[in-house]
């Protein structure tokens, strides 16, 4: 039997691992959500929930993925011996599938972006690059090719196999990104009037604190880190048994957090210092950013052109790393279960994928493909978003915390009693009461029941007061 790949340093498992983490979420999401829930605060919160729940969580994947050595599927089958619990496995993979067919999508947009910011084609009033934006996306074919075009990108890295391919290009995909990101903040931070977008973002309002807020912090805390997708376990199956998890998802999660705080001071204070005031979705990269670019810098084009292309290009990176992640769950299915050659498996990930992207695209753009009332693309984020990633996230927490042999749990936390025996009681605690508890919770907003609780709370508030008032009438 053909030896399985493996990570061949510390620092590849920590760059691997973290770029499958970040992507586009840190860039725009976590900025927006942190300046909508009360800046530091919210900021705060997260931290909190990252180790609560981040924290345990990763280390669970993690334990499944090193002590059974193989694909997602097989690893849930292995541990439970034949029972159910191998649909946990089945469930990630197909997420991940699922997910990479619609992120393309978005990465692909931000493709063109690069192409269009090297150009200098993004230069125009906010109308013109608004329209720039609905043009190109509504196109019957360029976007596919540039979503298409980004699944291919991500197939070349991933049939090169683990040292070759995901950990090489982690390796020089990750600085870059660093780098990128740390200019950019540099150059958004030295415009005037910068230090208000920097104290919006980082000056607490406990203010705006409520049940929700914390709500949403738990739930970014849950998709920032990839939890419920396999993609841990899978990236997991090819640590040595040296790695010690504790200290590598403690590694990750803090250089994920750095990202995402750091996207938000590149944006903020440009936005804030030519008085925008940044929005959601795609029409904050895609058509705010641009226009704030073009006039923070308007006395020195060259820089807002560089600035724009830096910027484009840490997408495009970020991106990068969370689709290798993604391509790299499904391969390893394919080559393990059916037996495959790598390459093989991997064009099956990938003609699937472009499938997906394809009418992912159309269905935001030249056709309207709509599924229970959404369009396909839409369909397919509040699928995985709100159902399967927590549930996967859920099973898997109740899969270490309460099928596993507690023994097999402690001896792969501590590395067979050399690490980290301090710890283990917390973390033993944490998934098996904590985080299922706190996924529950988030399962729960995601579907929208905490506010129809509120609205018939207030419903019956109301009614109480008109009968009270008849009643005094």
């Amino acid at each position: 039997m053909k030896e399985r790949g493996s990570f061949g340093s510390k620092l590849g498992v920590v760059l691997a691992t973290a770029g499958s983490a970040v992507g586009l979420g840190n860039v725009w999401r976590f900025p927006y959500m942190t300046g909508e829930n009360g800046g530091a605060a919210f900021i705060l919160i997260y931290i909190a929930c990252i180790f609560l729940l981040g924290l345990p969580g990763m280390i669970s994947e993690f334990i499944v993925g090193r002590h059974a050595q193989t694909n997602a599927a097989r690893a849930y089958d292995t541990l439970s011996n034949g029972k159910p619990w191998r649909l946990v496995g089945h469930l990630g993979i197909l997420c991940a599938t699922i997910i990479l067919g619609f992120y393309a999508v978005v990465a692909g947009w931000c493709l063109q972006y690069l192409y269009a910011a090297l150009a200098g084609k993004l230069v125009g009033d906010t109308s013109y690059v608004q329209s720039y934006f609905v043009t190109f996306s509504s196109h019957p074919l360029r976007p596919v090719l540039c979503g298409i075009a980004f699944i291919l990108i991500t197939h070349t890295v991933i049939v090169h196999g683990v040292r070759k391919g995901i950990e090489r290009a982690s390796k020089w995909l990750m600085p870059v990104l660093f780098v990128l990101l740390l200019v950019l903040v540099s150059a958004s931070c030295a415009l005037p009037g910068s230090m208000e977008g920097v104290r919006f973002l980082l000056q607490p309002d406990f203010s705006k604190l409520s049940g929700k807020v914390v709500l949403d912090a738990l739930g970014q805390a849950f998709f920032s880190l990839s939890l419920g997708t396999a993609c841990l376990c899978t990236y997991a199956s090819y640590f040595s048994k040296e790695t010690n998890l504790l200290r590598s998802a403690g590694q990750i999660v803090t250089l994920d957090t750095m990202i995402a705080i750091f996207a938000g001071l590149m944006i903020f204070p440009a936005a804030f210092s030519v008085g925008i005031n940044p929005d959601s979705g795609p029409s904050l990269i895609f058509i705010t950013l641009p226009n704030v670019f073009q006039q923070a810098f308007s006395t020195m084009p060259e820089v807002g052109w560089c600035i724009s292309i830096m910027f484009y290009a840490l997408l495009v990176f970020a991106a990068l790393t969370s689709t290798i992640s993604m391509h790299e769950i499904g391969t390893a299915f394919f080559t393990e279960e059916f037996h495959l050659k790598r390459h093989h498996a991997a064009w099956i990930l990938t003609i699937v994928a472009s499938v997906l992207c394809v009418f992912c695209s159309w269905s935001v753009g030249a056709y309207d493909i709509q599924v229970m009332g959404l369009s396909l693309m839409d369909f397919c984020d509040q699928l995985t978003a709100n159902f399967m990633l927590p549930v996967g996230g859920l099973l898997a927490c109740l899969f270490v915390g309460w099928y596993i042999p507690r023994k097999t749990v402690y001896e792969e936390f501590t590395n067979d009693n050399r690490f980290n025996q301090f710890f283990f009681s917390v973390y033993y605690f944490s998934v098996r009461y904590v985080c299922p508890l706190a996924i529950v919770m988030i399962f729960l907003h995601q579907l929208g029941v905490y506010d129809m609780f509120k609205r018939i709370t207030n419903l019956s508030v109301y009614a109480e007061f008109c009968l009270q008032s008849n009643h005094n009438f």
